[in-house]
C-alpha cells in the first residue's frame, strides 16, 4: 500500500512576533550571522524550540525546525544528534522553559554533554503569560522572595561541562562570536555549548539600562584564562556577590561527549538501511536469543 502523507512540510520563514525592542531580535539576528559565516547550510540545521516568546525563534530562520513540549527541548534536541550527529543542531528558548519545568533537563545535559547548542534567552520573567516573575527574576521583581536561579554558576559545578558562555543581546558582536564558538565546539564533537543570552522583554521587564551597567566582560579581561575552571568558578561568584553579571566565553573545557560514549557505528541511525530485506539476518539474529 502507497503511502503519500509527506513527513515534512516546507514554509518560508516569517516576521518575528516579538514586540519592538525585545531582545530576542537580537539573538536571532546573531544566529543568522553565526550561521552564514560558518557556511552552514539549511538543509544541515536544525533548531528546536522551546515554549515561550523565544520559543518561535525556529520560524524565523531558513533551517529545519521543531517545537517542542514545555520544558522537553534538549531532549528532543540530543535525540535528533544522536540520531544524525553529522547535523547542527540547536536549542533555543527561555529562562521560564529551560530553568523551571525543564531544568532537570537542563542538569542532565550539562552532565551528559551532547553536542549541541543551547541558548537560553533569559529576561527574568515570564513574557507570554504576562510578566510573572521567573527562576532568575530578581527579589523584589512583581512580588518575588527568591534569590535568582543563576545557570552559570551551576554549569561550572557541574565537572563534564565543556563550554559555558554569557552574552547580551544589546552586544551584537560579542553575541555573534560566542554562537560561532558554541557552535563550532558542538560540530567539532567536543560537546554541549550553553549559551545564555540576557534578553530584555521590554514589555513586563525592560532591563537593558540595569544589564548594560551590571554587565562585565570576561573576554576584555587581561589575563582571564577561560580553561580553568577553578579561576572561572570564583570570578564568577565575586561578581554575583558586586551584583554584577559575568559575560563573554566564561569556561571552556575538555571532556568525552555523549556520541562518543554512546554511539558505535559510523553510519548515522537516521541514515541506516532498515528495510526488511537488508536486515532479514539480523533479525534472525535477535530472535535466537528469544528461542
Amino acid at each position: 500500500m502507497k503511502c503519500d502523507i509527506a513527513m515534512t512540510r516546507v514554509v518560508s520563514p516569517i516576521s518575528p512576533i516579538w514586540c519592538p525592542g525585545c531582545g530576542d531580535f537580537g539573538v536571532l539576528a546573531s544566529l543568522k550571522k553565526a550561521l552564514s559565516d560558518l557556511q552552514i547550510r539549511s538543509k544541515d540545521t536544525v533548531i528546536v524550540g522551546g515554549i515561550g516568546c523565544s520559543g518561535s525563534i525556529h520560524n524565523d530562520l531558513e533551517c529545519y525546525g521543531i517545537h517542542s513540549l514545555h520544558g522537553r527541548l534538549l531532549p528532543t534536541a540530543v535525540g535528533i544528534k544522536l540520531a544524525n550527529p553529522r547535523l547542527t543542531v540547536i536549542a533555543a528558548g527561555g529562562d521560564g522553559d529551560g530553568y523551571a519545568i525543564g531544568v532537570g533537563h537542563f542538569m542532565h545535559s550539562l552532565k551528559r554533554n551532547p553536542s549541541i547548542v543551547y541558548i537560553v534567552m533569559q529576561n527574568g520573567t515570564y513574557g507570554l503569560t504576562k510578566g510573572q516573575p521567573s527562576p532568575t527574576a530578581v527579589v523584589g521583581y512583581e512580588g518575588n522572595v527568591d534569590m535568582p536561579f543563576d545557570a552559570v554558576l551551576t554549569a561550572l559545578s557541574i565537572p563534564s561541562t565543556t563550554f559555558i558562555a554569557r552574552g547580551f543581546s544589546g552586544n551584537q558582536s560579542q553575541l555573534t562570536d560566542l554562537m560561532k564558538k558554541a557552535i563550532l565546539h558542538a560540530n567539532s564533537n567536543l560537546g554541549f555549548g550553553f549559551l545564555e543570552v540576557l534578553s530584555p522583554c521590554v514589555t513586563y521587564n525592560d532591563t537593558y539600562k540595569e544589564w548594560r551597567e551590571e554587565i562585565y566582560d570576561f573576554d576584555a579581561e587581561k589575563g582571564y584564562d577561560p580553561k580553568n575552571r577553578v579561576l572561572a568558578f570564583s570570578r564568577a561568584s565575586e561578581l554575583v556577590s558586586q551584583k554584577r553579571i559575568a559575560t563573554g566565553l566564561i569556561y571552556t573545557g575538555t571532556a568525552k561527549s555523549l556520541e562518543t560514549n554512546s554511539l558505535n557505528s559510523e553510519v548515522p541511525m537516521a541514515l541506516q538501511d532498515i528495510s526488511l530485506p537488508a536486515n532479514i539476518p539480523r533479525y534472525e539474529e535477535l530472535l535466537r536469543d528469544f528461542r
